[in-house]
């Protein structure tokens, strides 16, 4: 059995009970169940529709994401997230760039890098070294002025760990910015780099080891082994190509609001809906959503 599941952009919620019902028709889906009105809805399906990812691209170019999956076990247990550009919507090296002085450069290899043309340990270290002699206290007033959550990122998280589910932020970031994040929205831990400081200014360098790629699927296996979870008790979101490989390993793997290379590499995209989908696709109703 296989739920799909349709969702659009909180802020405008223009999802067409007709849509809805001319898809179910379509694929002889169940009764559609409203998760939200005119936000999100479901419906059964008893197979795998042959031609889901055309019909995707069609709702795409309508504002609304589709997601099919089976039914069985899309509740999860455990929440593995990015943060630049997923839980937060800012690259925060890009932002301590700007105030360097050296932001387009930065960006330029930041863009690259999440695309996956440039290997990511090397395009860390050449970024963090355009920061050497910053301000160490530069830092705070980017967090303070320049760095913004992720719309749904609060709900997601209380959520999940309302009902018994695990929270950890990953990040190829720095943890000067992991550790003030994962507080505000509540998750269990954070992993980041750590950007090295001597005399009140950055070093131009970061701690080692880098964690980068690999280091997200180590999590992933550390922290499910150490909790007694399953990797398919876990869904993991990022946008950039160091995220692929925890995407792909965990149960579900969203790529939210992802540059196209990872897109294309993932089953769940999430283009127009924020991080409540993640709510949505594992099954809960707005109605169930913890918000404090």
């Amino acid at each position: 059995m296989y739920v799909a599941t349709l969702l659009t952009n909180p802020s405008i919620a223009r999802l067409d009970p007709a849509l809805v019902d001319a898809l179910r028709n379509a694929w002889g889906g169940g009764d559609a169940v409203w998760l939200s009105p005119d936000e999100a809805a479901e419906f059964t399906l008893s197979a795998l529709p042959d031609n889901r990812w055309q019909v995707w691209g069609d709702l795409q170019a309508l504002g609304v994401d589709l997601v099919v999956q089976p039914a069985e076990g899309r509740r999860k247990r455990m929440l593995l997230a990015d943060m630049d550009s997923t839980m937060i919507q800012q690259e925060c090296i890009d932002e301590l760039a700007d105030e360097a002085g050296v932001g387009e450069r930065v960006k330029e290899i930041t863009a690259r890098a999440m695309n996956g043309e440039l290997d990511f340990e090397g395009a860390l270290l050449e970024r963090v070294g355009l920061l050497r002699g910053l301000d160490e206290a530069v830092i705070g007033h980017v967090l303070d002025t320049r760095i913004s959550l992720m719309p749904g990122g609060r709900a997601l998280v209380a959520t999940m760990r309302a009902n018994g589910g695990y929270a950890a932020l990953v990040s190829g970031g720095f943890t000067a910015f992991t550790a003030q994040v994962a507080a505000q929205l509540g998750f269990d831990e954070n992993r980041a780099n750590t950007l090295l400081a001597a005399d009140g200014k950055l070093t131009g360098d970061v701690g080692r080891p880098i964690l980068g790629r690999q280091a997200k699927v180590d999590a992933l296996e550390q922290i499910t082994a150490r909790l007694g979870l399953s990797e398919q008790d876990v869904i993991a979101v990022g946008d950039g190509a160091n995220d692929l490989g925890m995407l792909s390993r965990a149960g579900t793997g969203v790529a939210l609001h992802a540059k196209p290379s990872v897109a294309a590499q993932c089953e769940v995209r999430i283009n127009h809906g924020d991080l409540t989908a993640l709510l949505f696709v594992q099954g809960y109703a707005k109605a169930d959503f913890v918000t404090e």
